[in-house]
């Protein structure tokens, strides 16, 4: 049995973690001297301990130590998987953010963004399309059911052309839970299975419309753009979902530089 100091010193843990470790029932000594009051460890509890240290700097906190630490191998690993996920995704979440910071400054920099958007006007026809339509946790998931649609297509041999476009139903942006509807057009309807549905969308005869080029964080100049057209024509007001169609993206384009995405929305005149 090695004593408190002892045991600190050969695993590389301090008394201070020990203790701590002790006092919320994660880690006990083999005993405690019931004269002293001291701890004892063994060397049979340094793998544990390790395990411990381990999913401590793998992000873990004390519960989630616990919950896991005596689980069988199954188990372990998929909590191991779901933590690799978090903080994947906080990674990505901290990476936007520079994006986001970088950008700021380009834009101080130089006064204001040097691209221009020309927004035009037009009427958009009915048309028949596949749709796939669900809330999603956010704008970037939407890429998941574009893949969960490609692949349905696949296997019923519907060709996917470039005229593809995504609608957007919130009345507001959304961080999170968001409602969107994938569309492919095809040359007649078919049966609906599940989620994958075929229908008519309704024609919109004004629509604002504008391309823009480069990566998609361009996107909000554009809406800036929308914004400052629509308060200069004021007879125009913004009714109903708004679309985007990506003619160029990250499937067949591999210069965000290059990419290509129109924004539509829709108006009403208002006498």
């Amino acid at each position: 049995m090695f004593r408190i100091g002892e045991f600190s010193k050969l695993t590389q843990v301090s008394i201070r973690m020990l203790r701590y470790y002790d006092e919320v029932g994660l880690f006990k000594p083999a005993e405690i001297d019931k004269w002293t009051e001291h701890r004892r460890y063994s060397v049979e509890q340094i793998p544990t301990l390790n395990r411990i240290i381990f999913l401590r700097d793998s992000g873990f906190n004390v519960s989630e130590i616990a919950e896991v630490l005596d689980k069988k191998e199954d188990f372990f690993i998929e909590q191991l998987n779901m933590k690799y996920a978090e903080i994947e995704k906080v990674i990505k979440d901290e990476q936007e953010k520079l994006q986001k910071i970088e950008l700021a400054k380009k834009e101080i920099l130089n006064g204001k963004s040097e691209m221009h958007y020309n927004i035009s006007i037009k009427s958009i026809p009915a048309y028949q399309v596949l749709s796939l339509r669900r809330r999603v946790p956010d704008y970037y998931a939407e890429g998941t059911l574009w893949q969960e649609l490609s692949a349905f297509a696949e296997r019923h041999q519907i060709r996917i052309s470039s005229n593809t476009f995504s609608i957007y139903h919130d009345a507001e942006y959304k961080e999170e839970d968001v409602d969107v509807e994938l569309c492919v057009p095809v040359k007649k309807l078919g049966e609906n299975i599940g989620e994958f549905t075929y229908k008519i969308t309704e024609p919109i005869p004004t629509m604002a419309s504008t391309m823009v080029y480069g990566e998609f964080s361009n996107i909000a100049g554009a809406y800036l753009a929308f914004a400052e057209w629509l308060q200069k024509n004021s007879h125009y007001r913004m009714i109903g979902a708004t679309r985007q169609i990506v003619h160029r993206g990250p499937w067949n384009e591999c210069n965000p530089e290059k990419y290509l995405i129109e924004l539509q929305i829709p108006l009403a005149h208002i006498s």
